[in-house]
């Protein structure tokens, strides 16, 4: 008799090991925990097509609920789990009940980082990870003309895309010195700053934030040096933390996410993990990763489900990710981190380039800028010597 599998976390990852659980042929009792009232759904487009409302909640399911139905997947919706019994292979519910597991994976994924300020807690101070979130904010910004984004990431500039769409006043706060530095080069961050002011977006860099003020509800930024910028609504996009609380408090070893050996396997044999809450090392990058990412929730899932149906499996993804603004799609494939040289082909000033990275003559990442052909020829030659032939026009 094979041993019931309980996933907790109904995120992208945690839906694709049961999926994967049932095409790999595992038949056994299984139920996947989820945290919010509904059915797995896809993140991504919370900050562009959703918001924008281009597509209702529907548009965002994974899969239609009747799926979980007859795959046998007892979906178990807005559930928390407060502990983990090891020892006993128990899970203890926030409810009080307790539910029983042969196998545990952990797929509990990311809480968006918060930011210490005064004013914080103020109403009208939001962060962007859930359908409920963007409920949220975009009631507030129909109600509204003002919004401050706090952070010029991805969901940052997404948010200030849309806004801008919508004709909102939008002013974007970021404390280095330009936008999305953690990922890209001078050369792309600087080609976003130009996209944003042209489309009239107040984009302020090297800016701290002293508090946020209002009385109940938030009515601006002050920044240092005295200045408050007038705000409705302010978003705090800063990144997000792995949510490995759970796995930490059960004694699993974790380090800023929960470690997993190349079979997505946990320091417990019977608890695997899979997706943004977990670190693994990478032999492509020959350094220990922690990605989020469409591709390496679904991915890793999928190594998850093969290595408990008893298949040999070694995850070293080849990663990639992207990003909607305006009518601007940035698509980067492998990780830049470490670079030492970069190659730009194609004009800036044509929106459609890319920029190749490279590590001692070796390519390890291109950034696309509405080059579909480039990106889709670098996810199959990152790790490749560099080789100008390599490399298609933009």
């Amino acid at each position: 008799m094979q041993e019931d599998i309980v996933i907790i976390g109904a995120g992208q990852a945690g839906a694709q090991v049961a999926h994967s659980l049932r095409q790999g042929g595992f038949e056994g009792p299984l139920r996947l925990i989820g945290d919010e009232p509904h059915p797995p759904y896809q993140r991504p487009p919370l900050s562009k097509k959703f918001l924008a409302g281009e597509i209702g909640a529907e548009g965002l399911w994974l899969r239609p609920p009747a799926f979980y139905t007859t795959q046998n997947i007892d979906l178990i919706p807005d559930t928390r789990v407060a502990a983990i019994d090891r020892d006993a292979k128990r899970l203890k519910l926030e409810s009080g009940d307790t539910l029983s597991y042969g196998k545990l994976v952990l797929a509990t994924g990311t809480h968006a980082r918060l930011v210490k300020l005064d004013g914080a807690d103020k109403d009208g101070v939001v962060t962007l990870r859930s359908i409920a979130d963007v409920d949220l904010i975009r009631d507030r910004l129909q109600a509204t003309g003002r919004i401050v984004i706090v952070g010029a990431g991805y969901i940052g500039l997404e948010v200030a895309a849309v806004a801008r769409a919508l004709g909102k006043d939008v002013t974007v706060l970021e404390a280095q010195d330009r936008p999305m530095k953690r990922v890209v080069s001078q050369t792309v961050s600087d080609f976003f700053i130009r996209l944003h002011e042209s489309h009239g977006v107040d984009l302020r860099l090297n800016t701290g934030i002293e508090s946020l003020e209002g009385g109940d509800a938030v009515t601006g930024v002050k920044l240092q040096g005295g200045e408050v910028v007038p705000a409705d609504l302010v978003l705090v996009a800063v990144g997000a933390e792995p949510n490995d609380r759970l796995a930490a408090e059960a004694g699993l070893e974790v380090d800023n996410g929960i470690l997993v050996d190349g079979c997505g396997q946990t320091s417990d044999p019977d608890i695997h993990a899979a997706g943004d809450c977990t670190r693994f090392y990478s032999g492509r990058y020959q350094r220990s990763v922690r990605m989020e990412s469409v591709q390496n929730a679904i991915d890793q899932a999928k190594a998850v489900a093969q290595s408990l149906v008893g298949q040999d499996v070694d995850y070293d993804p080849m990663p990639w990710f992207w990003s909607d603004q305006y009518d601007i799609k940035l698509q980067i494939a492998g990780l830049s981190e470490g670079y030492d040289d970069t190659r730009v082909v194609g004009s800036p000033d044509d929106h459609k380039f890319y920029v190749a990275y490279l590590q001692a003559g070796r390519l390890i990442a291109v950034d696309s800028i509405n080059s579909p052909r480039s990106h889709m020829m670098a996810r199959r030659v990152i790790g490749e010597i560099w080789r100008d032939d390599l490399l298609p026009a933009a």
